[in-house]
């Protein structure tokens, strides 16, 4: 069903696209958390996981603009991990006022048992796809998160 919104051609599209889009991701994000819920985790904290496994160190502010989480959040999401010895917090010799985020041997063990399953139920929900429809849909989306068209 489209939008009732009564715009021009082009809002309509546009709008009727969007809704379309953003319904198809937290469909699939649903689907998904509740998968990573049932690994004990947070979509965050593996997406902070997955982050220090496979970058290493980061800075707790760097780390938030690698996953998209506000200061605020990433602090939270970080003494949740490091409550659970997945991570650990080391200051920064150079600036006191830094902090570096390390994942612990617990919280590698943690993402190589999760990342494969994860996959697996990726896989499961964009199986619907071709290949080429896979590769369409990745250069749409690319090219609609890289364009500055803000107006900001």
């Amino acid at each position: 069903m489209g939008t009732k919104y009564k715009g021009n051609a082009s809002e309509v599209q546009s709008l009727d696209t969007y809704i379309k889009f953003i319904r198809a991701s937290e469909t699939i994000s649903s689907r998904i958390n509740s998968s990573l819920a049932k690994n004990g985790l947070s979509e965050s904290q593996f997406y902070v996981l997955d982050a220090l496994f496979h970058l290493g160190p980061l800075s707790q502010k760097d780390l938030g603009k690698k996953i998209f989480c506000s200061n605020g959040n990433i602090t939270m999401v970080v003494d949740n991990l490091e409550k659970e010895g997945f991570v650990t917090r080391k200051r920064s010799e150079d600036d006191r006022r830094v902090f570096f985020v390390h994942i612990t041997k617990k919280g590698a063990k943690k993402i190589q048992h999760v990342l494969p399953v994860l996959v697996k139920k990726i896989s499961v929900e964009l199986s619907i796809l071709n290949e080429n429809e896979h590769e369409e849909l990745q250069r749409l989306t690319k090219k609609i998160g890289l364009s500055d068209k803000s107006g900001n």
